[in-house]
Order: C-alpha cells, then structure tokens, then sequence
C-alpha cells in the first residue's frame, strides 16, 4: 500500500480565479500547508475536454446531482428538477460553457493525503456554504440560486478532485507522464521522516 505521501489530486484554477487574478493566493494556500507542486500548466480547454473529464467517473452525475438537490432542500429551496441526473445534465452544459470560457491553470499537488487536504483547504462546491478560512469561503460570493437565475455554472475559482480514485483519473486527462515531476524540497525531511535527529547535523 503506498505511503499517504505519495498520494496526488489535481486542481484547477477556473476561468474566474484567472480572472479575478487569485492564481499567487490559491497556490499559496496549498503550499503553505506543505504541499509539493509536481505539475502545471495553461491551456484553454475545449467543451470536449471538459466533458470528458466530468464525465470519467460514471457516478458522478447522480452523484452531483443528488448533492445539488440536497443543497436546495437544506436551504429550504426548489431545486430545479427532482431527477439527479436531469439536474446533472444542466450542470455539465453549464461546466462546459464556464470552464472553456477562457484560460484555467491545471496543477498536481503531491503530499500527505493530498485530495483531503486540497478539498479541506479549498472549501465547499458552493461558496456560499464554504467556511471563513477556506479559498471559496474568503473570495466569493456565488450560490446555486444566483447561478440558476443566471442559467449558468455556480463560480467557485477550482476545481479539486474528490477522492483518491478520482484523482487517479483526472490527472492522467490532464497531464502526461513525463510532465509530472520528481524531485525534493527540504520540507519533505521535516513532514515524513519517521523521526527529526537531523536537525541538529
């Protein structure tokens, strides 16, 4: 089993992170943490890509969906449709729209439990729901209401892989090998060793 180290998760800054200049802030922020960046680039996707990667987990649409629809209720809410699927569907034509809308930043994070730490740190799907301290909690303002009025995707500055599985999937969509580095930062000795008797030389 390999270590919680190793594990990796893909981000990407959407069309309005890039927009409303956040890129320094949201690296920072996984960064800081102890996070190593392993890869990224730009590139303005195409609604295909986009799709695609929406749609590589094929539970995601009821999955999203299902979450949508509780989101509303919670709220005291109408959703749109009572049909998970249905109301996935509306958000993948919105996704694509939104994410191929301009330039997006795709980056791999590597660390220990990377996904979790990236979810936890990136805060909730819909800033509205998202706590203080988060990145969508501190820089945005959006919820599905406002999103749905507008008929248009909830803007939310990322996109972060939900759990290991999915990131195994996302990244290799993203990214080839050879574009995913290797390498040290002095940190790693301070997070992973197994004890701290270097510090003293």
């Amino acid at each position: 089993m390999a270590h919680p180290k190793t594990e990796r998760t893909l981000v990407i800054v959407k069309p309005d992170g890039i927009q409303r200049a956040l890129i320094g802030e949201i690296i920072k922020r996984y960064e800081r943490t102890g996070l190593k960046l392993v890869a990224i680039k730009m590139i303005i996707p195409t609604e295909e890509m986009i799709e695609e990667h929406y749609l590589l987990d094929p539970d995601w649409k009821k999955a999203v969906g299902e979450k949508a629809i509780a989101s509303y209720v919670k709220k005291g809410e109408k959703p749109p449709s009572s049909d998970p699927i249905e109301v996935a569907d509306s958000v993948v034509v919105s996704l694509k729209k939104y994410m191929s809308s301009g330039p997006v930043i795709a980056m791999v994070w590597e660390g220990g439990h990377a996904v979790e730490s990236v979810r936890k740190i990136t805060g909730s799907t819909e800033p509205r729901s998202a706590n203080v301290g988060t990145i969508r909690g501190d820089f945005v303002l959006d919820s599905y209401q406002m999103a749905d009025n507008d008929t248009r995707a909830i803007r939310n500055l990322i996109h972060a892989s939900g759990s290991v599985s999915e990131a195994e999937k996302e990244i290799p969509h993203w990214f080839k090998p050879n574009e995913i580095m290797k390498y040290r930062v002095p940190h790693e000795a301070t997070l992973y060793n197994a004890d701290m008797r270097d510090i003293l030389g």
